[in-house]
Order: structure tokens, then C-alpha cells, then sequence
């Protein structure tokens, strides 16, 4: 089994300190869908989500960029 990545975390991080720019920036070169989809978990539960609607929006057009089966990103 995987180990979680420190990714979602580090991204709750900038957010707490303020600095959402940072953090879209962060969301749109997400590693994968695992990890963003550990973000929206790890927001809902330190009760953030939908505090930054920027945020929200960046997160879904990742989602939905990285679920696309034509569109990924080479390692």
C-alpha cells in the first residue's frame, strides 16, 4: 500500500498562511487525481472548503483536465 503524499497537506499549509495564489498555482500542477481528490478531503476536513471559491474552481478544472483520457501530463 502507498504511503499518503505530503502534497494535499503542504497546500492546506498555504492556504491557512494566506496565500491562495500560491496555492492555485500548486492545484494547477497537481501531481495527479489522487492528490487533488486528497486536497478536497483534507479541506472539507479542516473546514475550509468553499472558503476560497478560486480555489474550488482550480480544483475542479484539474480534476477535470487529469480525468480526460487524451489529456495527461508525461513523468
Amino acid at each position: 500500500m502507498a504511503s499518503p503524499s505530503p502534497w494535499p497537506g503542504k497546500v492546506v499549509a498555504l492556504l491557512r498562511a494566506g496565500n491562495p495564489a500560491a496555492a492555485i498555482a500548486q492545484i494547477k500542477v497537481a501531481p495527479g487525481v489522487r492528490e487533488l481528490k486528497a486536497l478536497e478531503k483534507a479541506l472539507a476536513a479542516a473546514g475550509l472548503a468553499g472558503k476560497w471559491r478560486d480555489v474550488d474552481v482550480a480544483i475542479t478544472e484539474s480534476l477535470q483536465a487529469l480525468s480526460a483520457p487524451r489529456l495527461h501530463r508525461s513523468p
